[in-house]
């Protein structure tokens, strides 16, 4: 057995001869635990938001999205878009046509985002899961074309879920010179009527700017027939998602990008990182204001065990081996503090995920959620874990080394 860590070892669990050491071995510890369990917790909070605002954006967002690098289309024809829904492992290709435009309705008028899809949309996404009404997706029949605003933007046109009037839609004419003596010719006018439903995303980017429509409908209004502005793709169950997604960018080359999910809602998440790195940085330094305790906790042991150090000596131990005692100690304070506070807090986590114990609200149903959401994931233990060890390594190496030298 290596001989510093037996000794380390008896001395951590044995009495010492002032009890005062015990006890703040004990607060060392139980610092250190605390100090690990806010890191579990809090991350696996953030993971928990992280998680869930990707299942929201999942409903409407497709797997993948290519959309040219430079201006707003490509031609709906271009061969590299045409080789890439001809890939075995793409389900579902949607060609849209999205930009901004005016909306009205009964003298309330709002910008909007109108994105014009294909009939194939719902298959592409879990549209169909978040429609809020008694119709159906529907976006044509005959003549007419629908419009599906999200449920906020419904709100602030005041349509209601079924609009009785058409939705009035106006769009900058692409070609022309304004006349100055009739503003409204350089509009492009036209009309959508309601299906009955409207689409509730719980995100106000979606729900309070966007209306889904035909895509027949989007390029008449923006003078983009035979256009694109994305092609948006479903890969077939079981298609290696990575793999399919690399062999797209390599065909679209440096014309398209290729984004999937997150890529797409890059700026929501990249804060959310920010703010979990954030998090982790301050509960870092409160395990290094905790690692304190140890240092204080070893300088009395030192000076407690200096007739014991006087035998080892005797009895042929080195400076290195004596001082690699109390290394010891303090490394095991940081390990046992670290597995006691990982373990507090994955239990924590999970009552939070079986009983939702703290609550975002007092009233139910105020939030998308009524309690905290929490997702574990083990790369973020494995880091708390490191994280512990290296702060408490590093923070009793110096103070052991010098209190080694001036009091033994």
């Amino acid at each position: 057995m290596n001989f510093p860590f037996y000794i380390a070892r008896r001395y951590l669990f044995s009495k010492k001869s002032t009890h005062a050491i015990n006890v703040i071995s004990a607060i060392s510890m139980v610092g250190v635990a605390v100090a690990t369990m806010a890191l579990v917790v809090t991350l696996s909070v953030f993971n928990g938001f992280h998680d869930l605002v990707a299942s929201l954006f999942t409903s409407f967002d497709p797997q993948l999205k290519v959309t040219p690098v430079t201006g707003k289309t490509a031609p709906a024809d271009d061969v590299i878009l045409t080789k890439i829904k001809a890939l075995p492992q793409i389900e579902v290709a949607t060609e849209t046509v999205e930009d901004m435009a005016l909306a009205v309705y009964r003298g309330r008028q709002a910008m909007v985002t109108l994105k014009g899809v294909q009939e194939n949309f719902d298959s592409l996404t879990h549209i169909r899961e978040i429609l809020v009404g008694e119709g159906i997706f529907e976006l044509r029949a005959a003549d007419l074309c629908y419009g599906i605003p999200g449920i906020r933007l419904a709100d602030m046109l005041g349509t209601g879920i079924r609009y009785d009037e058409p939705l009035k839609i106006y769009a900058p004419r692409r070609e022309g010179q304004l006349n100055m003596a009739d503003p409204s010719d350089g509009f492009v006018e036209d009309e959508l009527y309601s299906p009955g439903v409207l689409f509730n995303v719980m995100q106000a980017k979606y729900d309070r700017n966007y209306i889904l429509t035909d895509i027949s409908f989007a390029r008449n209004l923006f003078d983009q027939q035979g256009m694109v502005s994305a092609l948006e793709l479903r890969l077939k169950e079981g298609s290696d998602f990575e793999a399919t997604k690399e062999e797209i960018k390599r065909i679209a080359g440096t014309k398209y990008h290729v984004r999937d999910r997150f890529e797409q809602q890059e700026d929501t998440f990249k804060i959310m990182k920010i703010e979990k790195l954030i998090a982790y940085i301050f509960l870092t330094f409160i395990l290094m204001v905790a690692c304190f305790n140890i240092i204080g906790s070893l300088s009395m042991l030192i000076v407690d065990k200096k007739k014991d150090v006087t035998t080892l000596r005797n009895l042929g131990a080195n400076e290195k081996q004596i001082t690699r005692i109390f290394l010891f100690e303090g490394r095991m304070i940081s390990a046992i503090g670290a597995v006691a506070g990982i373990m507090v807090g994955l239990l924590l986590c999970w009552l939070q995920q079986t009983f939702g114990l703290v609550r975002l609200g007092k009233s139910s149903g105020s939030f998308i959620v009524d309690s905290y959401p929490v997702s574990v994931h083990p790369e973020d233990i494995v880091l708390i874990f490191v994280t512990v060890l290296i702060v408490g390594f590093v923070s009793v190496w110096y103070p052991v080394r010098y209190f080694s030298k001036r009091l033994l």
